[in-house]
């Protein structure tokens, strides 16, 4: 099944080597590493800079789209993390990294292996074993904050429980190495792949939308603001009451 997955956003599987006790699968190379390597490198994260990583998880929504969407059976991924994303010369986002992947029969109830990397697993796996394509859609949001802000959102993900912390601004989230946002594109697609992050990291599988519907809005969302960029708030990325009309 994983030789028929063929996606601009995922690495190519070239073939296999079997011999004796020693079974290797044989992927293409990517140039880069990944995307957790050069968030954490001070000088490569400066060559990341708003387009290249809005476009990195353009890369990542449209890739998890396809599995779960256009692959029959469905792919679930099941370990999606910056560890898991590479960059290629270009600096898009390749996933990688199917050691844990399972193929979702919709024709059995027994999803119940529940590999994946602490910090990107839906919370739901807490309480129940049954893996479904809203774990990735989780894990997504988490690699998509990571990427806006430069490091793991652990801190912001645990305000999500407490109303009260949520008023702290997006300006003061974001990735500090890199200049604020300046032009209007670039302020739109931050606070777009915020606020569609932040509803991945619904805590009711059932709340989050699908990665088709990521996907979608990510390539054709307008998203005109009636809201300073600057005083933006993550609560008010949480309610979606932020894009009215363009006030230029």
């Amino acid at each position: 099944m994983l030789t028929k997955v063929r996606h601009r956003n995922i690495v190519k599987l070239h073939g296999f080597c079997l011999h004796n006790r020693c079974m290797f699968l044989i992927y293409e190379y990517i140039e880069r590493g990944s995307l957790f390597c050069a968030l954490n490198n001070d000088v490569e994260v400066q060559q990341l800079n708003w387009g290249k990583r809005v476009n990195i998880i353009k890369g990542i929504a449209h890739a998890l789209a396809y599995m779960h969407h256009d692959c029959s059976p469905a792919i679930i991924h099941r370990d999606i993390t910056s560890n898991n994303i590479l960059l290629n010369s270009e600096m898009e986002a390749i996933v990688s990294d199917f050691g844990t992947a399972r193929f979702l029969d919709p024709n059995s109830s027994n999803q119940t292996l529940s590999l994946g990397t602490y910090g990107y697993i839906a919370p739901e796996l807490a309480y129940t074993l049954n893996v479904t394509e809203k774990c990735d859609v989780y894990s997504f949001g988490v690699v998509a904050l990571e990427t806006i802000m430069g490091r793991h959102p652990g801190e912001i993900i645990s305000m999500l429980s407490r109303p009260s912390s949520l008023n702290i601004r997006l300006k003061d989230v974001i990735d500090q190495r890199l200049h604020l946002p300046l032009f209007q594109k670039e302020t739109q697609d931050v606070i777009l792949v915020t606020t569609l992050a932040l509803a991945c990291l619904q805590c009711t599988p059932k709340s989050r939308p699908s990665m088709q519907q990521v996907a979608q809005q990510l390539s054709n969302s307008k998203t005109p603001l009636v809201v300073s960029f600057y005083e933006i708030s993550i609560r008010q990325l949480m309610n979606k009451d932020i894009y009215v009309v363009d006030t230029n």
